[in-house]
């Protein structure tokens, strides 16, 4: 075992960096966290932009995360809940496709509409079925495949797949080819089931900050960006070194692979376009869901409207509408800003000239993507005795990252000695 004369030094203040930082401070281990941009967060950032709340690409939060549940303090990050299911577009009309667990009644006027057959919908049953048994974990030791694959296997048709778990799942995975594995597709079916998909008051970013303001003070250097690490010892780009007991890179995958050649996997990620818009006065829908592509006709995938799930995403008498195309369009900003347009306009029938354009955000890591497919949490101390950790040692998720993070702050502790 190494007793601690130096802090343990954490590369990266994404989600699973204070995580990993938040158990070391709770074991009584000093730490010290290097984040190379000027605040942390990661991926899970809000800015504000004339008074709106963007979000760095559309995301949600499932209040169902058994880690979330575990660490963070969700009265303080006040929620505001989208309604359980979404409005599918398809043949040039919306179709309101609802959990009829949890909305029984507005499910009965869905048993007619033409997203999936009669049997897809008894199908649905089937899935739930098999997702909310036994404990969350275990779905992520099932045989695995494909998601693709797995619905196919479940028997839904053609039509049901390709008008609502491509966009749906797809939307949420950021891969309408469904190849990501069928444990996320089981897991991530069980999450939303079991609990409500939500938006913090402050933006996405107030998970962040939550963990963060739980940090000592002074624990955490911005604009500290490493070039090199070691078992005991961190390069930054200004020359400078810093001692450490242990050293855990929190990075994404990227950045991971550039810093730890060879022992960690040189990892894609998953590209994703988020546009918003400012809406003055009434909003061109009244609930707060989400509108998906069923026709998957480019570009929008998936839309909806923060405002209504959380008021504070935008200044008073004004909305903030969010549009997200996956993947990296070849066209310019201007160009697919144009295309949105328009295709809006036909969706909702209204005039959207007028709305603002406040931001658009091409994310190329927006999801980590291993080689294979395969989920399964991978060991967070490497042979070279540098420890690393993150959703791409695991799986695409705010779960995975706030759970890896701790998985490594247990093994740094594992072998230390205060």
């Amino acid at each position: 075992m190494d007793r601690i004369r130096r802090p343990v030094v954490v590369v990266g203040a994404g989600l699973a960096g204070l995580a990993c930082a938040l158990e070391l401070q709770a074991s009584g281990i000093p730490y010290l966290i290097l984040e190379a941009s000027d605040s942390p967060g990661g991926r899970v950032r809000t800015d504000s932009v004339d008074g709106f709340r963007l979000d760095r690409g559309f995301q949600v939060y499932l209040t169902a995360y058994p880690e979330g549940q575990r660490i963070l303090d969700y009265s303080a990050l006040q929620f505001g809940r989208f309604l359980p299911g979404a409005m599918v577009r398809l043949d040039n009309r919306f179709h309101r496709v609802m959990d009829p667990w949890r909305e029984p009644f507005a499910a009965l006027s869905q048993i007619l509409n033409p997203v999936g057959s009669m049997t897809d919908k008894l199908l649905v049953a089937r899935l739930r079925a098999a997702a909310m048994a036994g404990k969350p974990e275990q779905l992520l030791s099932k045989p695995e495949t494909t998601s693709l694959e797995r619905l196919r296997q479940y028997g839904f048709s053609s039509n049901m797949i390709d008008r609502f778990f491509r966009p749906f799942f797809g939307g949420i995975m950021l891969d309408s080819e469904l190849q990501v594995s069928s444990r996320m597709l089981e897991y991530v079916f069980r999450m939303m089931a079991a609990g409500d998909t939500v938006l913090p008051a402050m933006g996405m970013g107030a998970i962040s900050d939550q963990l963060l303001s739980r940090l000592t003070p002074g624990t955490l250097r911005v604009q500290a960006r490493a070039t090199s690490v070691h078992a005991r010892e961190v390069t930054l780009t200004s020359g400078e070194r810093i001692e450490a007991s242990a050293v855990v890179v929190a990075t994404d995958g990227a950045t991971a692979a550039e810093l730890l050649p060879g022992q960690v996997p040189v990892m894609a990620g998953r590209h994703s376009m988020t546009l918003y818009f400012a809406i003055e006065g009434a909003p061109p829908i009244k609930d707060p869901i989400i509108l998906m592509n069923g026709n998957l006709d480019f570009p929008i995938q998936n839309a909806c409207i923060p405002s209504l799930v959380c008021p504070t995403y935008a200044p008073a008498g004004m909305h903030l509408f969010s549009a997200t195309i996956l993947g990296d369009p070849a066209q310019d900003d201007r160009e697919i800003e144009g295309q949105v347009r328009a295709q809006l306009k036909k969706w909702l029938d209204c005039e959207t000239a007028g709305w603002r354009l406040l931001r658009i955000y091409r994310l190329r890591n927006a999801h980590p993507v291993s080689a294979t497919q395969s989920i399964e949490e991978l060991p967070v101390e490497l042979a070279n005795g540098v420890y690393v950790c993150g959703d791409h040692r695991f799986m695409p998720s705010i779960q995975a990252a706030l759970l890896n993070g701790r998985h490594a702050a247990a093994a740094v502790a594992a072998r230390t000695v205060r």
